[in-house]
């Protein structure tokens, strides 16, 4: 029942709570709809935090989507072996993290130290910020030490059959239930931060800003140069 529960039930009620959460703030609150900027109030920190954990999460996302979607047998099929899918896995994946991991660390520093930016800031964001922090730590543990210090997990063969089902509609619960245990915390808090989506300011990664890291910053004259004129 417990495996029930985590890896049926639990998955389709986040993902449940996330689309239904979504659909009403979109209609009644798209005033809301987005992650106001704060570069105003302090542009140096934000812009090393805010371009490292951009990127890191993007080619994250990528590397979810090539590791968990994408079937093993499409590998095998054009060659890439066990050891050269690791190898890459390893070493592209832990990269990524640790950016990732870094743009984080700087962002809330950044909520902490600035008082302007404290103020502005809520429970929500701390929250949010803190919730990415614990599931990246997670995920650049697994790619870095379980996969390094004790053994390559081939979740290819457990982790990526079961997500496609849930996809699909199949899931099989068996699938998880001898996953190593700090694969399956990574998992079930991932989920949880899906369900949080409609209620964070996460919610603008919905808008697929594929142009934020390449835009220009926000422009903006200072008092003294604008009192002179």
């Amino acid at each position: 029942m417990i495996s029930l529960f985590l890896w049926v039930i639990y998955p389709y009620l986040a993902l449940c709570i996330m689309v239904v959460g979504l659909l009403f703030r979109y209609n009644y609150g798209q005033l809301h709809w987005g992650a106001p900027s704060t570069e105003l109030l302090e542009k140096k920190t934000l812009r090393v935090g805010s371009l490292l954990f951009h990127w890191g999460i993007i080619f994250a996302f990528i590397g979810h989507v090539m590791g968990i979607l994408i079937p093993r047998s499409v590998y095998d099929y054009f060659g890439v072996t066990e050891a050269l899918y690791h190898f890459n896995a390893i070493l592209f994946g832990g990269i990524v993290g640790v950016i990732t991991w870094v743009g984080l660390l700087v962002l809330i520093f950044r909520k902490i130290y600035f008082k302007r930016v404290r103020k502005k800031a809520g429970l929500s964001d701390f929250a949010t910020l803190v919730s990415l922090l614990i599931i990246v730590t997670l995920g650049t543990s697994m790619t870095i030490g379980y996969n390094v210090m004790v053994e390559p997990y081939e979740y290819r063969n457990t982790i990526g059959p079961w997500f496609r089902g849930i996809l699909t509609f199949r899931p099989n619960p068996l699938l998880m239930v001898g996953v190593p245990l700090l694969f399956q915390i990574h998992v079930i808090l991932s989920f949880a931060l899906f369900a949080l989506i409609p209620f964070t300011k996460l919610v603008h990664f919905w808008t697929l800003p594929a142009r934020y890291p390449a835009r220009a910053p926000l422009q903006y004259r200072s008092r003294v140069n604008y009192r002179k004129e």
